[in-house]
Parts: structure tokens; sequence; C-alpha cells
């Protein structure tokens, strides 16, 4: 059986399809809930803003155009829309309230220490302007090309290398103890020195 298609699903939906918007949901639902989670930087947030998403879906899915963007971007580009809002709205955030991210390691102390740096990481990432914030997040971790992020982000390519590269600069101030502590742990710090 052919699966249908994003865009034949959102007109089901147009129509009062639950069945159909149920498929959307289960498609789409982990990947606007991790972007969400990367931009808020704590569950419960993201969660409201997957649920908001796929209420619109639900509610606005009639005013949908086949063929003027991917479904997926348009979904992204809510998503990342109203994590700004709230950022915005949210003004400065309190860093010790974002949980640590789960690792799966397998001995405690390895367990720990990857919990301790993906938080510095999270905490890093959440200490980014917000756009910036979005544009790392939509190419690095939900793996969307530059010109797929400045669709969603409603800019230009250049406007979305300029924050990535802005973005990779504070965060490579911010995490310069990490790198070096994982230079000296892993011994690739002693063999550039010898190398040079």
């Amino acid at each position: 059986m052919i699966e249908a298609s994003d865009d034949e699903l959102v007109s089901r939906v147009a129509s009062g399809d639950e069945a159909a918007c149920r498929i959307l949901i289960d498609r789409h639902f982990a990947r606007t809930l991790s972007l969400a989670r990367r931009m808020l930087g704590n569950q419960h947030d993201a969660e409201e803003v997957a649920q908001e998403v796929f209420l619109r879906v639900w509610t606005h899915a009639e005013r949908w155009e086949p063929g003027r963007a991917q479904f997926r971007t348009w979904l992204h580009r809510v998503a990342t829309n109203l994590c700004l809002d709230r950022l915005r709205r949210r003004g400065t955030e309190d860093l010790d309230s974002i949980p640590d991210t789960a690792s799966e390691e397998p001995s405690p102390h390895e367990q720990l220490e990857s919990r301790q740096l993906a938080q510095r990481v999270d905490t890093a990432l959440q200490a980014l302007p917000a756009r910036q914030r979005a544009a790392v997040t939509l190419t690095h971790f939900q793996g969307f090309s530059n010109i797929e992020a400045a669709e969603i982000l409603g800019v230009t390519v250049e406007a979305v290398e300029s924050l990535l590269g802005r973005a990779r600069r504070q965060l490579r101030v911010a995490l310069a103890t990490e790198r070096d502590e994982w230079l000296r742990k892993t011994g690739v710090g002693a063999q550039r020195a010898r190398h040079e």
C-alpha cells in the first residue's frame, strides 16, 4: 500500500479527517518536539509548542496550498515562530532551570560526565540569541540545509550563514574549556603538540 503524502493528508485534514491528522502527528511530532526542546530548553514548553503546532494544522488545514512549500518546511516554520515568540515573551531565561539531557553511556561515571557536558552544551546553546539558536537547531539538530532553514526563518541564505557563523563563534568561546578537556582526555592535544 502506498503511503499518503503530507499534502494529501493535509487536504484530508481540511475535510475534518481526524485519522489523517493523527498520521501527520505520528509522522512529524517527534521532530517538532525536538526542535522546540532545543529552542526553549525545557520539555514542558516544548510539548506545549508542539501541541500548538498541530492544533494549527487542524484549524488551518484548509489554507494549505500544495506546491507552495513542503509541508515539513511550513511545519518547522510555525514551530520556530512559536518558539521565538515564547522566547521574546520570556525575556531572560533562568539557565539553572534547564534539565540535564540523558545519556546512554554504560558506566555511571561516563553517564555523569556525559550529562554534565550535555548540560554545558545545552546551556551554551540557550545563551545564544534566539535567531542564532534557531539557525543552529534547524541546521545541526534538525538536519535542514541552509536554504531550507532560510525558508523556515523567512530570511536569506546569507542571513542564515551569518547567524550560523556568529553562533559558532559564540559556542566555540563558551565551550572552549570542554574542548580542551576532551583533547586532554583523548590524547589528541598531545598528538597535535608532537606534530607541530
